[in-house]
């Protein structure tokens, strides 16, 4: 009999299991109607198919929590649609197909460390850093005197990636990319 969660214990980012599979709680309001029961309205995105559900549960009911556990693992290589990681501890290599990265595959750069969300020995979600720091490979150069406030441009990393940055920015140049929004967030300096 593992943990198991009451209504009270919920808040966003909890994993819990149901009918065999894992979930993420995406949202949850309590509800307390004039008249019966007060019961939490929710919205889980199952961890395997990223379908998102809406349950209702009653006060006082309970949920199991799910086996799940993040590993940081470090990004080695890829060959199509798998990409390998080694983790930190126990040195093993590990695939992940790019239907779990979900997208992250594009901030991959050599040596990044990422969380892996495993469920029952099977990675089901990856996190990247908030933030990490990459070269441009290609842009095209700023036009002197173009300096339209807000006015962008698109470059591209060694992976294919392409954010949109300041009309200043120039290929060969390290930049911070904010992971979450999949933004531009600054020059680093050399």
């Amino acid at each position: 009999m593992g943990l198991k969660y009451q209504t009270s214990d919920f808040r966003n980012g909890l994993k819990l299991e149901l009918d065999g599979e894992p979930y993420l709680m995406v949202y949850f309001q309590f509800v307390k109607p004039g008249k019966g029961t007060a019961f939490t309205r929710t919205k889980l995105k199952s961890l395997i198919s990223g379908n998102v559900i809406e349950r209702t549960f009653r006060t006082g009911e309970s949920v199991d929590a799910a086996d799940c556990e993040e590993i940081t693992m470090q990004y080695q290589y890829d060959e199509g649609d798998m990409f390998h990681f080694m983790n930190m501890e126990t040195y093993e290599q590990v695939g992940i197909h790019s239907d779990i990265l979900d997208g992250a595959e594009k901030f991959l750069i050599d040596g990044i460390e990422i969380d892996v969300m495993v469920y029952k020995g099977r990675p089901v979600g990856v996190e990247l850093p908030n933030f990490i720091e990459a070269e441009i490979t290609y842009c095209e150069p700023g036009v002197k005197g173009n300096t339209a406030q807000g006015a962008t441009k698109p470059a591209t990393f060694a992976n294919g990636a392409t954010v949109q940055v300041p009309l200043f920015v120039d290929q060969g140049e390290v930049i911070k990319v904010d992971t979450r929004t999949k933004e531009y967030a600054g020059r680093v300096k050399q």
